[in-house]
């Protein structure tokens, strides 16, 4: 099989794995004195996007789709029929370096399937990153996908090489692993996270030892390919985040698979669904919620506003607030204000008292903060609004039904 025809199926094989962002690489440039190719400060061209704003382009492929698992939920499952193609190490180590030379990317993102073993597979993957940094001196980005049930002086050797790794969890119970992932184990897998906690806890308390993933550990879960509700999502990506400092949990919708077994749906679920646990999840990494707070009950988050909007029409005590008084943590949690905005309205009470018009400098969202702060010279007329009345004013607008539907398809 040619190269490119390899790349064509490995690249769209990878397309499932959202867990490819770039954020928290160590600042590298090829100008220092001791040569080597590559960056991770340069700006890119596709959607990896670092904390300053920086888009990182990788090159996403698997080393293989070939797999010994049957993961109902996984297009490359071993009983699925589809086009399979498998690269050698100097094949990736190629496609990487002659890239980069072309300006085409600033780094890797390199999974695979299983094949023969974890310990193999996980080998091959050391592999590449081994000869990209020792043989090529390569400065780019590179994040591994690491294999759970590798040894782990195989993940260690792989932290050794990349910026970061990330071990999927896919989905968030036990019981859904066991009915629709049974060669997967959870207690395999987060005893994979442990360890890569373990050497990022020894490297900081050790700053002069050897560079271990500086860039953390991530992990990717399903929505949508069992019957797990959002709260049950959101519950366990906060028990990861608090056990094992991952940087990141990704969420990926499901897409149905074409002669899918009858364990998965037939039908995505929606795309907002997605968008609102990523919301959800910046709110318990950036806002100080817990999981408890956006999910008090069962059930998935609303669709027709954000969760942060939903809590503070859940937990109408807290407002109006009154941004003269208020501290930061909490003017975070205003609708329409984030974490930016909340910390310039705390510098500038030191001035002077804040009014209405600072919040439009600072371009917060008007129309959603209205209701729910008092400035200076501003209270909401709509404070004793009901919470109801107000969803429905700040809410998505509702879309017209289609009164034929079977025309509007064809």
């Amino acid at each position: 099989m040619k190269l490119s025809d390899k790349l064509e199926i490995l690249a769209d094989a990878a397309k499932y794995d959202a867990s490819c962002a770039s954020s928290g690489a160590p600042k590298r440039a090829s100008d220092g004195n001791d040569g080597g190719i590559g960056a991770t400060t340069g700006m890119g061209i596709c959607h990896s996007y670092t904390p300053d704003g920086r888009c990182v382009s990788l090159l996403k492929i698997l080393l293989t789709n070939f797999c010994v698992y049957d993961c109902q939920y996984c297009v490359n499952r071993r009983t699925s029929n589809v086009p399979r193609a498998r690269f050698s190490v100097a094949e990736v180590v190629k496609l990487t370096h002659d890239f980069y030379l072309r300006n085409y990317i600033d780094g890797l993102f390199l999974s695979s399937g299983i094949i023969q073993s974890s310990d193999y597979t996980m080998e091959q993957l050391v592999a590449v990153a081994r000869t990209l940094r020792e043989e090529h001196n390569f400065r780019g980005y590179i994040h591994l996908k690491t294999i759970p049930d590798a040894d782990p002086a195989l993940i260690a050797e792989a932290g050794r090489y990349a910026d970061r790794l990330s071990v999927n969890i896919e989905l968030p119970t036990h019981d859904s692993v066991s009915r629709l992932a049974p060669e997967k184990n959870v207690h395999t897998i987060k005893l994979a996270m442990g360890s890569i906690r373990r050497k990022l806890d020894e490297k900081a308390e050790e700053p002069k030892a050897p560079s271990f993933a500086p860039a953390g550990q991530s992990t990717q879960m399903i929505v949508g390919a069992d019957a797990s509700d959002d709260q049950t999502i959101l519950n366990t990506a906060e028990t990861l985040y608090g056990s094992y400092k991952l940087k990141r949990v990704y969420y990926s919708a499901f897409s149905p698979i074409p002669q899918s077994p009858d364990s998965v749906p037939l039908a995505p679920p929606p795309l907002l669904r997605e968008h609102r646990l990523y919301q959800a999840d910046f709110l318990l990494r950036g806002y100080g919620f817990s999981a408890g707070e956006l999910m008090p009950k069962s059930g998935n988050l609303a669709l027709d506003v954000d969760p942060k909007l939903a809590w503070a029409l859940a937990n109408r005590e807290h407002f109006p607030m009154d941004l003269n008084r208020a501290d930061a943590e909490m003017i975070a949690r205003v609708p329409g204000i984030g974490l930016r905005n909340a910390k310039r309205i705390v510098d500038l009470r030191r001035l002077r008292r804040v009014r209405w018009e600072d919040l439009s400098r600072l371009r917060c969202s008007m129309k959603k903060i209205a209701p729910f702060v008092v400035t200076a010279d501003y209270k909401p007329a709509q404070g004793l609004a009901s919470s109801e009345l107000l969803r429905r004013h700040l809410g998505a607008p509702q879309e017209q039904m289609n009164l034929w539907p079977e025309l509007k398809a064809a």
